[in-house]
């Protein structure tokens, strides 16, 4: 069966680490069999240049018929003075919502060559492998009524509404509970139950629908704790799955107990399982075409792809195993160098994993 990719490069450092991802997927077709059509479209600020919109139709068409899409970054400065709708995020906040990408999977993982850059303690961190499962298109960012108001005394007043119907808790549930069954199946649920009736909804459902799941372990912790907990004793955790807003909170604090934002891959999930796969780092416009960005985080991403969408875990196992068999030969890009190591730039990063796969 021959899969179809949509590769989208995007702006400022974009196209550089997707060309090695590229490679990267190239090896896996002409080595190890894998069948896949690659077709590439612009997105973000690339899109508005090539059509006059960050999400040009052809693209969303292309997405829309892949059965995996891969996203370099979007945006960068040139495009700031735009009109909101046509700025650079809203081409990826489009494809988030166009392709209905509700489940955003955002791991943790520090490799142990890596520890020393954590700022935690070693032991602390050594063998951390953290899934976190976010809720993306629910939850107080989109909920209604919203905005600014002047109340009759003249202050004026934000509100947000925090609202989750049971078939969206149930759906970004049973998406944990099946990423939980790929890992070590205990699967940790974050809410604030104790003070919000949306959590008492959210644990609830939770609790229903894992009789669905016997060979999954579920708890439960209030979103403070969880806060805590990660940078107390992170490696208790495998799978985390929470509402939008804890989830955004809570995986920016995870990526850093691995010391550096190059090296983590994202995905977002339909409820077929296809989904479109990012590093989680920004395009990086500083540093566009200079050859020194990280490349193994998109490189990573792609790993992503193939274990969650594709169905090649296998492949997926072989990407992650040539990472780190170039982090063990000591070769760093400047993100993550440390003394002893020996710094390269974007594309002899590429060049050293290509050559891993290929061993």
């Amino acid at each position: 069966m021959s899969h179809k990719i949509a590769i989208l490069p995007g702006d400022g450092i974009g196209p550089e680490i997707v060309a090695e991802a590229g490679r990267v997927l190239d090896v896996l077709r002409s080595q190890y069999g894998f069948a896949a059509e690659l077709e590439q479209a612009p997105v973000g600020g690339a899109g508005y240049e090539a059509y006059g919109h960050p999400l040009p139709e052809s693209t969303l068409a292309l997405a829309r018929a892949a059965d995996a899409v891969l996203l370099g970054a979007v945006g960068g400065p040139r495009w700031e003075g735009l009109e909101r709708a046509l700025r650079p995020e809203q081409g990826l906040l489009g494809l988030r919502a166009e392709l209905q990408l509700f489940s955003n999977l955002r791991p943790a993982i520090l490799y142990p060559q890596l520890a020393a850059a954590s700022t935690l303690k070693a032991d602390v961190v050594s063998g951390l492998d953290i899934m976190i499962v976010r809720e993306l298109t629910g939850g107080i960012y989109f909920g209604k009524p919203r905005g600014i108001r002047t109340r009759e005394d003249g202050q004026r007043e934000g509100y947000n509404t925090l609202v989750y119907s049971e078939s969206e808790i149930e759906r970004i549930g049973r998406s944990a509970f099946e990423i939980a069954r790929k890992r070590a199946r205990r699967l940790c649920s974050v809410d604030k139950a104790n003070v919000l009736e949306v959590s008492e909804l959210w644990r609830s459902v939770m609790i229903r629908i894992a009789a669905e799941y016997p060979d999954v372990e579920l708890s439960h912790m209030y979103v403070d704790n969880a806060a805590m907990q990660l940078v107390r004793a992170p490696r208790q955790f495998d799978v985390m799955v929470t509402g939008n807003m804890f989830g955004d909170i809570l995986s920016d604090a995870a990526a850093m107990l691995t010391g550096s934002i190059g090296m983590l891959p994202s995905a977002s999930l339909d409820s077929r399982g296809r989904g479109m796969y990012e590093p989680i780092h920004g395009s990086a416009p500083d540093i566009a075409g200079k050859d020194i960005a990280n490349p193994l985080a998109t490189i990573l991403s792609v790993a992503m792809l193939l274990r969650y969408s594709l169905d090649h875990g296998d492949l997926a196992d072989r990407i992650e195993q040539a990472v780190g068999k170039v982090l063990d030969s000591g070769l760093r890009t400047a993100d993550i160098a440390t003394a002893g190591t020996r710094s390269v730039g974007t594309r002899a990063m590429g060049d050293a994993v290509v050559r891993a796969l290929r061993d």
